[in-house]
């Protein structure tokens, strides 16, 4: 029996060059993609780290994207490397020029941590995500949207700044599900089940 295709395929898809299994097109340590995550650009996955931006290695933040996720062109992550600090009397970056204006080089550089997305995500064309910022699994991003701050799990977030619109399901199957954890399950059951993971009773989810 088949067993779906193989996360370590480039393009899963016969014909399809457009999407890409994600983790197999990252280069960056700093990154972190998990299985069957994939990324839908018409110009080539390899786009996709040109928009994971002010992603400096003396920094050291990570962007960590779980299992299952589906990100569309445009996606852009903005990572702590583009935070400057405001509490000063200015907000220019004098050290990082040096020649004579290293004495402005602050003591650490902002820092909001690492950048994460949960598994089961849903990130809709053209969105933006700022430094820091955790989505939650099984959360939706509206196309277009500016996600600065968490995302909850299952909500339906849009706008800028992106806000909740509503949640994909009541509390209590929210937590079923976090329960459930498909995800993290062997592809074998993955398998076996995928029709009740497609479906919308958490019950016979829950049998598998």
């Amino acid at each position: 029996m088949p067993l779906g295709p193989s996360p370590d395929t480039r393009h899963p898809i016969p014909g399809a060059e457009r999407v890409a299994f994600l983790k197999n097109f990252i280069t960056r340590p700093t990154i972190e993609i998990g299985d069957y995550t994939y990324y839908d650009d018409p110009d080539g996955a390899e786009r996709f780290e040109q928009n994971v931006l002010y992603h400096f290695d003396f920094i050291g933040d990570r962007l960590i994207i779980g299992r299952f996720c589906s990100i569309a062109a445009g996606v852009r992550f903005l990572m702590n490397g583009g935070n400057h600090h405001v509490a000063t009397m200015s907000s220019y970056p004098f050290s990082i020029f040096g020649q004579g204006w290293e004495a402005a080089a602050p003591e650490s550089w902002p820092h909001k941590g690492d950048t994460r997305v949960g598994n089961d995500v849903w990130i809709g064309y053209g969105a933006t995500i700022l430094p820091g910022v955790t989505i939650g699994d099984g959360a939706v991003i509206g196309s277009l949207s500016v996600v600065t701050g968490d995302v909850p799990p299952y909500a339906i977030v849009g706008g800028n700044p992106a806000k909740v619109i509503r949640y994909r399901f009541d509390e209590a199957t929210i937590a079923r599900l976090l329960a459930l954890r498909w995800w993290d399950w062997d592809v074998e059951r993955i398998t076996r089940n995928v029709a009740a993971i497609a479906g919308a009773d958490v019950s016979v989810l829950e049998r598998g």
